[in-house]
């Protein structure tokens, strides 16, 4: 079986539709593929009714954490959309995204940057707005060469000149909220250095302490000591080692199944989950 459990569709800031995502999965050879857009499962109806036969589909969003002030991802899966309280927290960070983006665009005009509003707003659409959103936009100018490039702390990263913070959730009430919608939880590529700060090992053990299921360990923004090393945090701390391209279309150069995740710890993710389970495809 090939896993992949970290994508993003045009719901949050990725570039191909719902629909389109589940069948470049096929395509590429997955059988299970999750879509985790960023605080917002309204992607999650589409893919549903075009997914192909012989994929998977496995729910759920990457939530938008921050301790210390250090941001941080957290992928959540299979838990139940209609709980309220974990719908109320998604609700209120997806509030805040467009204030924050609009933020972020007036300070990369006070750095000489022509950007606008609109430019970021027609390239977001319907989705969820977000750091990649502009970072496009700087390519489209010529700022940088490309979305990757718009991470550093010349302009977007998590400690970059044009970075405006956003209301984010505490990682252990999420931890606690996902839990309580029936889900597991997931730290997502925690030592990607070259995206900004990351929290120290001594957080992700307390997060271990606190209920969190596993991190991810395979990820194009980890290099092969790091995956090494946090494989062997994961079996130090009693947690799942996972394997995702955390793919955005062609907005980022990462493929579908670039990492993948060992079908026996997918299977564990299944068996924990309680508030939704994966959905086979029936060639919709």
């Amino acid at each position: 079986m090939r896993i992949d459990l970290h994508t993003h569709s045009t719901a949050s800031d990725g570039t191909d539709t719902p629909a389109e995502l589940v069948r470049h999965a096929a395509a590429a050879g997955l059988d299970v593929v999750a879509l985790t857009d960023h605080d917002t499962v309204g992607g999650h109806a589409e893919a549903r009714a075009a997914l192909p036969a012989g994929l998977t589909l496995v729910t759920g969003a990457e939530l938008s954490c921050r301790i210390d002030g250090v941001s941080l991802h957290l992928l959540a899966y299979l838990f139940d959309p209609e709980e309220p309280e974990l719908a109320r927290e998604r609700e209120l960070v997806r509030d805040d995204r467009v204030p924050r983006a609009q933020g972020m665009v007036a300070k990369l005009r006070d750095l000489g940057v022509p950007i606008t509003w609109e430019q970021v707003a027609r390239i977001a659409g319907d989705g969820a707005v977000g750091r990649p959103h502009l970072a496009t936009a700087l390519v489209e100018l010529g700022v940088v060469p490309s979305v990757s490039d718009a991470f550093t702390s010349e302009w977007l990263a998590n400690d970059g000149r044009a970075y405006v913070d956003k209301h984010e959730l505490d990682p252990f009430d999420a931890i606690r909220l996902v839990k309580a919608a029936g889900g597991v939880t997931v730290f997502a590529h925690p030592l990607a250095v070259k995206r900004g700060s990351c929290v120290p090992e001594s957080v992700i053990a307390e997060l271990a302490a606190s209920g969190l299921d596993g991190i991810e360990a395979d990820h194009m923004d980890h290099d092969a000591p790091t995956r090494a090393r946090l494989h062997g945090m994961a079996a130090d701390l009693g947690l799942l080692a996972t394997g995702s391209s955390d793919y955005h279309g062609s907005r980022k150069t990462c493929r579908l199944g670039e990492y993948t995740t060992d079908p026996e710890v997918y299977g564990e993710i299944v068996r924990r989950a309680t508030g939704a389970f994966p959905v086979p495809g029936t060639g919709g």
